[in-house]
């Protein structure tokens, strides 16, 4: 069997224990090259033949990319190419996903467009331009990574191609972000576009620059030499920010079998349950304030230290823990300390590294929108819900707030909740929740004082508000209640909320992986017994149900 649950792979990793990618940094410019080790899977019973790809080699990538934005940032433009002969990427290995669990593969194309969409915010808003330098077969996946870069180039050796074979090989989509990312981001012609989703062999040569397939072709001859001019000239543009970069070290977090603990963050699980908490610990005492204590302080920086955290924690719940259905939101800290922590941020938003750590806040903020958990954030006694904290409440699918006599229970805004950690279609969380009041949701943000919980409950920060004597049965309740329900449903729901508002393609690309890729992956003729998943590379042929639905 692929992948599951009971597989705990590591989700961390460093390039002296890649398998998969070659980094090299020459600056302004960096390499990565792929050359998957065959015999190297994430979990044995396959082999990633043609350089496919499984999620180990999506987590060495994610690490690149991240990795290239802190440590180093005098890397203007990134070189994303093949390691093997005549081969790009030939996508998701095949095998891995007929046999993976249907979570997994869900979980999977998540994870992976995750990992193109930190390169999309690299080009916008780091200044590291991706060029994707396609050295031959770019197939489904492979295209997708490719699709993710700011300019894609193709060798011009009469074979090589760009495809998305996943409709008519596999009877599945493509399953990060292809399709939107062909019409959206290159804006193909839907005409064309159906065509090319619908041809096994792909489209190569100069047809494949007349569909805006790819934006040039080079002969073999010179092609390395091509891109690397071309790569020169985008980092010619681009100024050259104070560095130098900082090096991220390994969280290291201390696992049990019912517990993650790391530094800032305690993962608690309840599997009997189905229930987690996700306690988040604010800063304490005097935090770095200028652009060089920040960088002195580095790794340890406890906003970077903890949004890492947070972010590795979600990705355990994804992968190691899908039994979990409600995740309780918690913090315990100082309301001041982490509201003077993004007065500092916020004023320094132009610094390089200070810029960096926000767009990590906002990615690993959009992961948690984006995770297939029933949210509930529990503001009691303790709590530091304020500015960058209160966006992890104001993620939650309910807020509940603790009535205390003493009315010491409070949430605080700051100048980070308006709108510099937007959501995946762009808006601030303040603002989807008042979708109907805008001006309310600024009249949070500029407010100086904390809310205690009257005053939040007016404000309609919070769901439900209890007194200290009905405060745990109404919890227990709304929880239980909560896992009562089916799960299918929930996420569905879930998803369906969370993001009122208008569309971009990001949310295009989820939504749509959310609701079609998942249908898709449970229907027979995908991945039923005589479907074109299952069959793959076998003699025999699909047999699909012919009703349209």
């Amino acid at each position: 069997m692929g992948p599951s649950r009971s597989a705990a792979f590591a989700l961390e990793t460093h390039p002296t224990e890649y398998r998969h990618w070659r980094l090299a940094v020459e600056p302004p410019l960096a390499t990565l090259t792929l050359a998957v080790g065959e015999d190297a899977p994430v979990v044995p019973g396959y082999k990633l033949k043609l350089n496919s790809y499984d999620l180990g080699v999506d987590i060495e990538l994610a690490d690149a990319v991240s990795r290239l934005r802190f440590e180093h940032p005098e890397v203007r433009a990134v070189i994303v190419t093949g390691g093997l002969d005549r081969v790009f990427c030939a996508g998701a290995n095949i095998h891995m996903l007929a046999t993976s669990t249907h979570g997994f593969k869900v979980n999977f194309c998540k994870y992976t467009n995750e990992t193109r969409l930190a390169i999309e915010d690299a080009c916008a808003h780091s200044g590291q331009h991706y060029i994707a330098a396609c050295n031959g077969t770019t197939a489904g996946g492979g295209y997708e990574l490719a699709l993710a870069c700011e300019e894609i180039y193709l060798v011009d050796d009469g074979n090589s191609a760009v495809s998305l074979p996943e409709v008519p090989l596999l009877g599945v989509l493509p399953g990060t972000g292809g399709l939107t990312r062909v019409v959206d981001k290159r804006k193909v012609r839907r005409d064309l576009a159906d065509v090319f989703s619908t041809l096994a062999e792909g489209i190569k040569g100069k047809r494949a620059v007349e569909w805006r397939l790819v934006d040039g072709l080079f002969p073999r001859s010179r092609f390395q030499d091509a891109v690397r001019e071309r790569a020169l000239a985008l980092a010619a543009g681009q100024a050259h920010p104070n560095g130098p970069g900082i090096v991220l070290d390994a969280l290291s977090p201390e696992v049990t079998a019912d517990a993650v603990r790391y530094r800032y963050v305690d993962l608690q699980l309840n599997r009997e349950a189905r229930t987690a908490e996700l306690t988040v610990h604010g800063p304490a005492g005097p935090q770095p304030d200028t652009p060089e204590a920040i960088r002195v302080a580095g790794p340890d920086f406890w906003p970077l230290r903890v949004f890492r955290e947070i972010d590795d924690a979600l990705l355990r719940l994804r992968f190691h823990n899908d039994e979990i259905g409600v995740v309780l939101l918690k913090t315990c800290g100082d309301l001041a300390n982490v509201r003077a922590i993004d007065t500092t941020l916020y004023h320094l938003r132009e610094d390089w590294l200070v810029n960096e750590i926000l767009l990590l806040m906002a990615r690993t903020l959009r992961r948690l929108d984006l995770t297939a958990r029933s949210l509930f954030a529990v503001v009691d006694g303790g709590s530091c819900f304020a500015g960058s904290l209160l966006e992890i409440a104001l993620a939650a699918d309910r807020i509940y707030m603790l009535r205390d006599a003493e009315g010491a229970v409070r949430m605080a805004s700051s100048a980070l909740n308006g709108g510099m950690l937007p959501m995946t279609h762009g808006p601030s969380r303040l603002h989807v929740r008042f979708l109907a009041d805008p001006a309310h949701a600024e009249e949070i943000v500029a407010e100086s004082q904390p809310f205690d919980t009257d005053a939040a409950q007016e404000a309609g920060l919070v769901t439900a508000a209890a007194d200290e004597i009905d405060w745990e049965d109404e919890l227990r309740v709304a929880i239980e209640e909560r896992v009562s329900l089916s799960p299918d449903a929930l996420t569905g729901m879930e998803a369906n909320l969370r993001f009122a508002g208008a569309e971009n393609a990001d949310s295009k690309v989820f939504g749509r992986l959310s609701a079609w890729q998942n249908w898709i992956f449970s229907r027979p003729n995908a991945t039923g017994e005589r479907g074109a998943l299952t069959l793959y590379g076998k003699p025999e042929r699909p047999q699909f149900n012919w009703r349209r639905t």
